[in-house]
């Protein structure tokens, strides 16, 4: 029987010579702790909560038992269900078994909307995997152009996130049409919201909890919050980037419209940029993440949507052009970067209507966050007069009394004394 030592490599979990082909061609080495304390329980057979970060390695904990099991039995049946809460997971999943299982035979599908069903029909008639999005495979369940009777394996990725997207119902919709007994089902959640631990009491079976680097960021990764008004935030976004090594550089903003706008203003400014956001056509969102993957493009604007779809090992810096909206997601975004043993950055920038949101990330990574400013910027740039209305509006809502002016004065005189009790830093570039 498996006995996990303290040091071991994937040869210790006695994988299928197939499956350790796969391992090798795509560079595993030594297992992360996820995989170390997961991979044995999973191969076993038991149910599994898995409580991990993005970019901990927990992909394989379930694509390796996966295409370890699958190899013994009946092919071209869809015997093993993953659903994620985006159609970039989705890819990123589906390309890691193609890599993982490419000497095994098995065929994965991917299953989401925004392209035309009918290929899918047709890809779905010969899956042994099928990685989905729930709301196009419900369309096939509808349809009747899948069957999912023989399902023995069930992933649920990121549940957190479906949670927060509203697909919980369309998840209890599907587990209707799969097997109860003899499944195996594995959940996989950066946290543990009460609703989520509704589900795994519902659907998990003696299950095992497996907790790996729970709600705190990768050590690699430096913090840094640059307060700025509102109004003088994309021109500081170029000052910063002007001083950052721009090679692998995501940023992130709170809408769809600021993200296309941002994209196309960091272009103009002479940057390799793009943006990932829900108005873009499937075949657009893939050279956006397929261009910044391969280096055709240093700079990817994105809204949230893309947080745990992106798996770039060498993202160098993450930038919130938004704060998000809770300090989950903050965790989430940050661990774009800082992945492998890389070191990575993450910067915020960072409004006086930021203040709750900001002590609350101060709370969830248990420690304060420098500030910093930079030298060579204007803080006291007047809002500009051609404001068009969408900005105009934003305006609107700032605190009572203030404007661009005085409200810049205030974030260099002593506005952001809430942030923590440390000086903000100057300096030239940071």
């Amino acid at each position: 029987m498996y006995k996990e030592p303290h040091h071991l490599n994937f040869e210790a979990f006695l994988f299928h010579p197939k499956i350790a082909t796969g391992i090798a061609a795509a560079g595993y080495s030594t297992p992360t702790p996820i995989q170390t304390r997961a991979i044995p329980k999973v191969m076993q057979g038991c149910d599994l909560m898995g409580l991990a970060q993005t970019g901990t390695g927990k992909t394989a904990v379930f694509v390796l038992p996966i295409l370890h099991r699958l190899l013994r039995g009946k092919r071209r049946r869809v015997r093993a269900l993953i659903i994620a809460p985006t159609r970039e997971l989705a890819e990123q999943i589906h390309q890691d078994i193609e890599i993982l299982g490419s000497k095994t035979g098995l065929r994965s599908v991917t299953v989401y909307g925004g392209v035309g069903i009918q290929p899918q029909v047709q890809l779905l008639k010969s899956a042994d995997i099928v990685v989905a999005c729930p709301g196009r495979l419900l369309d096939h369940i509808r349809r009747r152009t899948v069957d999912l009777s023989q399902v023995e394996v069930l992933v649920l990725d990121e549940a957190d996130q479906m949670f927060d997207m509203g697909f919980l119902p369309d998840i209890r919709r599907i587990l209707s049409h799969l097997p109860q007994s003899d499944r195996q089902t594995l959940l996989f959640s950066a946290t543990m919201p009460s609703q989520i631990r509704r589900l795994a009491d519902d659907i998990l079976k003696n299950r095992v909890r497996v907790q790996v680097g729970h709600e705190a960021p990768a050590d690699t990764v430096s913090h840094a919050f640059y307060p700025v008004a509102r109004h003088l935030k994309a021109a500081f976004l170029l000052k910063l980037l002007g001083h950052t090594s721009t090679d692998s550089v995501l940023v992130f903003t709170r809408t769809k419209h600021r993200a296309k706008q941002l994209g196309e203003k960091l272009a103009k400014a002479g940057y390799r940029s793009t943006s990932l956001q829900g108005n873009l056509s499937q075949a657009r969102r893939r050279d956006a993440m397929n261009g910044f993957k391969s280096g055709k493009y240093q700079v990817l604007v994105a809204t949230d949507i893309a947080a745990r779809g992106i798996d770039v090992s060498n993202v160098s810096h993450v930038i919130n052009y938004d704060m998000p909206s809770t300090p989950e997601a903050y965790i989430h975004r940050i661990g774009r970067t800082g992945r492998a043993e890389r070191s990575g950055e993450a910067f915020s920038l960072i409004t006086d209507e930021d203040k709750q949101m900001v002590k609350a990330i101060h709370r969830a990574i248990g420690m304060p966050v420098e500030q910093r400013t930079m030298a060579d910027f204007n803080y006291h740039a007047p809002m500009a007069t051609t404001t068009n209305q969408r900005e105009r509006r934003s305006a609107q809502q700032l605190p009572r009394g203030s404007n661009g002016r005085k409200q810049n004065r205030r974030a260099v005189k002593g506005a952001f004394d809430w942030l923590s009790p440390q000086k903000v830093r100057k300096a030239g570039g940071r």
